[in-house]
């Protein structure tokens, strides 16, 4: 991705410029927000095609991926195990999110899950989970969500998930070109998450034998942006990490957590936090706290979608659209000027 200061965000019909800065006295960029957002989702399919991404709705006609390039698939906070009116069956929806993807006529090379898998970390969750993502025919990559090592620090999540992984489950990987970091920011919670030393001291490791033009995709639970410190949408230490890689011309980071599309581009660096397949969260700082927000059961399918992104060799822009899982419109809101 370009460093220049004239980069574009668009979204939707949307668009905005990000040469503006506006800092909020919470520390938030509120020029480097997209100020649309979707209340709730279900997966990202994203396209790798020479470093910039542009999107196409789901289902419109998309670039035809060369034999170098490839797509994989983003999903976040499945909650397996939750029950409560905001969606009494998430099993059921986390079906019909991979149902959609099955259905895109470019297959993925694999899916990220981007945390909490399940809601109570129980053995039975877990086992669901794994059932449903069967249909999926593709290998997945996880990160854990609090909700995944609450229960006993993530060691029943290692177990499963983690074989091959450094500390509580950070890992990397390649493929076609591309570099995949998976961190972990959900086992020294202060209040925000936290990577912790040891894992920083790991990352300096594994960046060190890259080179700069390489692109760099790094996938985590909660927001390695400062998205709303108050409800502990954050990563304290993450600054620490972006200062390695300030030298990477293109790095995506991909999150999920707030259950909400949020997007913002700073220098090299494009954010993205996932939707979920369980329930929607509300917009920070609109409601009390963070926590399930209940909808309609008729209205439930149409606040579930995914957004489907394609990375194409063009200047300065970074498109994402989203599109639910009814094929109603995405119900979008403007991120507040606190």
């Amino acid at each position: 991705m370009s460093k220049s200061s004239s980069n574009r965000i668009h979204s939707v019909e949307l668009t905005f410029d990000t040469n503006q800065e506006r800092v909020s006295p919470d520390g938030i960029d509120r020029r480097g927000f997209l100020k649309c957002m979707a209340w709730a989702g279900t997966g990202l399919i994203w396209s790798f095609a020479g470093g910039v991404p542009v999107s196409r709705v789901f289902g419109q006609t998309h670039h035809q991926l060369k034999q170098s390039e490839f797509s994989f698939v983003q999903i976040s906070d499945s909650h397996i195990g939750f029950n409560k009116p905001a969606n009494t069956d998430v099993t059921a929806t986390l079906q019909a999110a991979l149902d959609k993807i099955g259905a895109y006529s470019s297959v993925p090379d694999f899916l990220i899950h981007t945390g909490d898998l399940t809601h109570s970390s129980k053995p039975a969750e877990f086992d669901t989970l794994d059932q449903v993502l069967v249909s999926a025919k593709r290998q997945v990559f996880y990160v854990p969500g609090e909700h995944d090592t609450s229960v006993d620090d993530g060691k029943m999540y290692l177990d499963r998930y983690g074989k091959g992984s450094k500390g509580n489950g950070w890992y990397s990987f390649d493929h076609k070109g591309v570099h995949f970091i998976g961190l972990v920011n959900v086992v020294q919670l202060e209040g925000m998450g936290k990577l912790g030393q040891t894992q920083l001291d790991w990352l300096k490791e594994d960046l060190g034998g890259l080179k700069g033009s390489a692109p760099i995709v790094i996938f985590a639970h909660i927001p390695l942006w400062a998205v709303y410190p108050t409800w502990g949408w954050g990563t304290s230490d993450s600054e620490q990490a972006f200062a390695m890689l300030k030298r990477f011309g293109s790095v995506t980071v991909l999150n999920g957590h707030i259950h909400q599309v949020m997007q913002k581009v700073e220098g090299n660096v494009a954010f993205h936090t996932a939707m979920s397949t369980a329930f929607p969260q509300p917009a920070p700082g609109i409601a009390p706290s963070p926590g399930p927000m209940k909808v309609s059961a008729d209205k439930l399918r149409d606040v579930l979608g995914i957004t489907h992104v394609n990375f194409v060799a063009q200047k300065h822009q970074l498109a994402i659209v989203d599109s639910s899982l009814s094929g109603a419109p995405i119900e979008l809101h403007e991120m507040p000027l606190a």
